[in-house]
């Protein structure tokens, strides 16, 4: 089963259908060692990493770890600028910490999953609060298709197809080994 690209300039996306919980069987350690070669290749002097709780402040410290980069990763959390905020709610875990200047930073925004891009827009939202970055570019690990906002990352190590019923997430094992949740609604 082929799971990787990076991105829509890359050719054609890698596509896996999941038509029940479970029936979703992708590598995530795998996905991951794509994301860390795509990055590499993306990265530039000065650019700093933002990860997206929880997931992508997990691939942010990892890739801060495996790329030997010596700057502090950013948490930015989407909650306090999401449209369903009055559903959802915060939680205790949702706090945005940027240990450097966003004004003119390059940023590389890390997510687990891009579903409807409304996270994404959030966290552009709750970033611009602490000022105007120079560029802002989005890695993800997968993208589920669904999109209700025109946004669409610069890496993606997979597309997949998911029912709205589905729900997919990176989960993190005590060695820092990375697996998939999908779970029903």
């Amino acid at each position: 089963m082929s799971q990787t690209g990076s991105g829509p300039s890359s050719g054609e996306p890698a596509a896996q259908q999941a038509s029940a919980v479970g029936a979703l069987l992708m590598d995530a350690e795998a996905l991951y060692s794509g994301l860390v070669e795509s990055v590499g290749a993306l990265l530039k002097p000065g650019m700093r990493l933002l990860g997206v709780t929880s997931g992508g402040v997990w691939l942010a410290q990892r890739l801060q770890k495996d790329l030997a980069l010596t700057e502090p990763v950013g948490v930015i959390s989407s909650a306090m600028h999401r449209d369903d905020f009055a559903r959802r709610g915060m939680t205790a875990a949702a706090q945005t910490k940027i240990p450097f200047e966003v004004n003119n930073a390059q940023i590389l925004l890390l997510d687990d999953v891009l579903f409807t891009g409304r996270t994404i827009r959030a966290v552009i939202n709750e970033l611009f609060d602490f000022g105007r970055p120079a560029c802002i570019k989005l890695a993800v690990l997968v993208d589920r298709g669904g999109r209700e906002l025109p946004i669409q990352a610069d890496i993606c190590a997979a597309h997949i197809s998911l029912p709205a019923s589905q729900s997919l997430s990176l989960a993190r094992g005590a060695a820092e080994q990375f697996t998939f949740n999908l779970k029903a609604h």
